[in-house]
């Protein structure tokens, strides 16, 4: 007469792991059925008189033995072989990453050369303009007043000359309308005599 048990009731009577079962099932030594997501195991009354029997065997303590050993030794060879996939998966990310830093690298090397050749460009630029700039000179009013008397002009008329040129926008009267300052370009002034 057979009976339907847990997995657990029947590692139990049957005096195996539930590895053991399970293997068994697996092996079709053990017939199962599954409810509910649970697994049970039909157990046959005569199974379990004769386990008791063997039980008190060496023989059956020995092939007990070997069935827990097989089981460990498959359940080792699953462990190796999803070892060696974890260990591939991990290789292949270290290559993956290396070649991400390569590439990675590459691009901040050439948009540091870009940085580098656009400051040099911009360096340039103003070292030229410096440089113009520095060639600039201007005089103060006072000097401005001394040239233009040196061609006979008159206090009167120098202020209307400097009131004039800045009025037409002439480039070498600057007035500064923040700090009311007049810079004054040098130059012969001849056009205005």
């Amino acid at each position: 007469m057979e009976r339907l048990v847990t997995t657990s009731d029947a590692a139990k009577l049957l005096n195996l792991s539930i590895q053991g079962i399970h293997y068994r099932i697996k092996k079709g030594q053990l017939r199962s059925k599954k409810e509910n997501g649970r697994v049970f195991v039909y157990i046959d009354e005569q199974d379990i008189n004769t386990n008791k029997l063997y039980n008190n065997t060496n023989s059956h303590s020995y092939n007990h033995y070997e069935e827990i050993i097989k089981i460990k030794d498959e359940q080792i060879a699953q462990y190796k072989s999803t070892l060696k996939m974890v260990v591939k998966q991990y290789k292949n990310e270290i290559k993956r990453l290396d070649k991400n830093q390569d590439k990675m690298a590459k691009v901040f090397k050439s948009e540091i050369q870009l940085l580098q050749k656009a400051f040099n460009e911009m360096r340039s630029i103003y070292q030229i303009e410096h440089q113009n700039s520095n060639k600039i000179e201007f005089i103060n009013l006072d000097d401005f007043f001394i040239l233009m008397k040196k061609y006979g002009k008159t206090d009167i008329q120098i202020k209307n000359i400097i009131l004039q040129r800045i009025k037409v926008g002439d480039k070498r009267f600057i007035f500064d309308k923040d700090t009311k300052y007049l810079h004054i370009l040098k130059s012969d002034f001849k056009d205005l005599i």
